[in-house]
């Protein structure tokens, strides 16, 4: 499975992304309104159980890697995991190395994994969480047609600090009436 547009693609991981995702979890400003960076061995280990295989009635991360045609560079790495098997709801979460940041990468590859998730996977309702002071992850999830559904407070601990996150909701619906 491989989901494409003119620019970039999305694969499931592989052993070749592990490189890509532990530098990003280790690196403090890619991880800076998510948790604290990881250490190697953490990453390495978070890496082993996303790249394990994932199917509809998993519940672990649908974890895929962002690469760019043009240059076969990889980029940053967006995922789904299942919240509520009746009901159809997924999260969603994305995460791009700093040199591709504010080019377009993490729009491009939200807005192929919501056609996968609602017209392939059948999902009704897409989720996503960020931290209030991420105004980078929730303009890109306003642009793309999610809604701010509320405001969890002192939700996540981030640097010894209690921190509010926002909840932002995009059903199928609202997208297949657009």
């Amino acid at each position: 499975m491989q989901l494409a547009d003119k620019k970039i693609k999305l694969s499931p991981f592989d052993k070749s992304d592990l490189k890509l995702f532990v530098e990003m979890s280790m690196c403090p400003q890619i991880m800076d309104h998510i948790s604290k960076p990881l250490t190697y061995d953490e990453a390495k280990t978070l890496f082993d159980i996303r790249s394990q295989p994932w199917d509809i009635k998993s519940d672990g991360w649908f974890s895929l890697c962002i690469t760019e045609i043009e240059s076969d560079e990889k980029l940053g790495s967006i995922g789904l995991k299942i919240i509520n098997h009746e009901a159809k709801i997924v999260e969603v979460g994305f995460l791009l190395k700093q040199s591709a940041q504010g080019k377009g990468i993490a729009s491009r590859a939200l807005e192929l994994l919501n056609k996968y998730a609602f017209f392939e996977l059948k999902f009704n309702k897409i989720v996503a969480y960020c931290s209030v002071h991420n105004t980078g992850s929730y303009h890109l999830l306003e642009k793309l047609g999610f809604v701010r559904e509320g405001c969890l407070k002192q939700n996540t601990l981030l640097n010894n600090n209690y921190v509010d996150d926002y909840v932002y909701g995009l059903c199928k619906s609202a997208i297949s009436s657009s």
